[in-house]
C-alpha cells in the first residue's frame, strides 16, 4: 500500500494489519527536513512511533519531482537526514528510503537499451542514484502507458499500452517487446547502466488506467489494463527477465476533487461508495 503524507488516522488503521508501507513525503514538507533536527523529529513523530507495528517499506522523499522545479534542491539533502533519522531510531535495514519519479526525466526512451537521463534531468538524478546504491535502496518510479499512449497515438498502439497486442512491437538487439509498460521500465533500467547503477532495483510505485474522463478511459480498458499488469509484473521484462516486478496500483478509491484533467478522478480501483469497479484478483 502508498500513502502520500503521515496521516495518523491511517497509520493508527495499519497498526498491526502486517500491510507493507510506501509513505511519501509531500514535496511540500522537503525544504524543512534538509534541518537534520527537523527530520529526526519527522522520522520520531511520523514513522519510530508506529514500527513495528505499521510495516514501513519505502519512505518516498517527495513525489514527481521535475530538476526544474524549486524543491529538486531540497530532496537529496532530505533524504540523507531522513536515512540518518532512521539510522538513529535503528531503522536503516527494516525501512528504506528513496524517491518516486516519472519517465519525463528520460532525455531519450526508444528503443529501450538507448534510454538516458535528460541533460537537465543528469545533474539532479545522477547524485540520488548513487546515494540509493550506497544504502541498498531501489529508485521509485510512476509508470502510466495511458499517458504515453495519449499523448502518442501516432506512434503508439491501445494495445501495446493494454498488453493485448498480438505481435511484437518493438524489437531491440536480442530484446522483443509486446507492451509498453516493460518497453518503459527497461528504458530506465538502461539509463541506470549509463550512470553506473546497473544493479539498482525500481519498484513501480504507481501505475493504473482510468476508467472516464478522457480519451480511451473507459471502465473496459482498464479492467484489460489492471488485469493484464497484476498477471504480467510476475514475469519481469526484457532485460531482467524472471524477476518479478514489485508494483503499486494507483489508485485505491477515486478522487472527486483531483484534477486538473478529468481522468484525474477515476483512477480508483473502488467508487467512492466503496464498491470494486473492475473484476479483478491479486492472486
Amino acid at each position: 500500500m502508498r500513502i502520500y503524507d503521515p496521516n495518523q488516522f491511517t497509520l493508527q488503521a495499519l497498526k498491526g494489519t502486517n500491510i507493507k508501507l510506501i509513505l511519501g513525503i509531500p514535496n511540500g514538507v522537503l525544504q524543512s527536513l534538509t534541518d537534520p533536527s527537523a527530520a529526526n523529529d519527522y522520522v520520531k513523530t511520523n514513522i519510530a512511533s508506529y514500527s513495528p507495528t505499521v510495516k514501513f517499506r519505502y519512505i518516498s522523499v517527495g513525489n514527481e519531482v521535475k530538476p526544474t522545479d524549486p524543491e529538486a534542491q531540497f530532496v537529496l539533502p532530505a533524504m540523507h537526514n531522513i536515512y540518518n533519522a532512521l539510522v538513529s531510531a535503528n531503522l536503516q535495514t527494516r525501512i528504506k528510503v528513496s524517491t518516486s519519479v516519472e519517465p519525463s526525466l528520460l532525455g531519450k526512451s526508444y528503443p529501450p537499451s538507448a534510454g538516458v537521463f535528460s541533460e537537465v534531468a543528469s545533474p539532479y538524478i545522477t547524485p540520488i542514484i548513487r546515494f540509493l546504491t550506497s544504502i541498498g535502496a531501489p529508485l521509485l518510479a510512476n509508470i502510466y502507458t495511458y499517458f504515453s499512449y495519449i499523448g502518442d497515438t501516432k506512434n503508439i498502439n491501445l494495445d501495446f499500452a493494454l498488453f493485448t497486442s498480438p505481435r511484437i512491437v518493438v524489437h531491440d538487439g536480442s530484446y522483443r517487446y509486446q507492451n509498453l509498460f516493460d518497453a518503459t521500465l527497461d528504458s530506465f533500467y538502461s539509463a541506470l547502466e549509463k550512470v553506473g547503477a546497473a544493479n539498482l532495483d525500481i519498484v513501480v510505485s504507481e501505475t493504473g488506467w482510468p476508467s472516464a474522463g478522457g480519451m480511451a478511459a473507459t471502465v473496459g480498458n482498464a479492467t484489460v489494463y489492471y488485469k493484464n499488469v497484476i498477471k504480467h509484473v510476475k514475469n519481469g521484462t526484457p532485460k531482467r527477465p524472471g524477476k518479478p516486478i514489485e508494483t503499486y496500483l494507483f489508485a485505491m478509491f477515486d478522487e472527486n476533487r483531483k484534477g486538473p484533467a478529468e481522468t484525474e478522478r477515476h483512477f480508483g480501483l473502488f467508487s467512492p461508495n466503496k464498491r470494486l469497479k473492475y473484476p479483478i484478483k491479486f492472486i
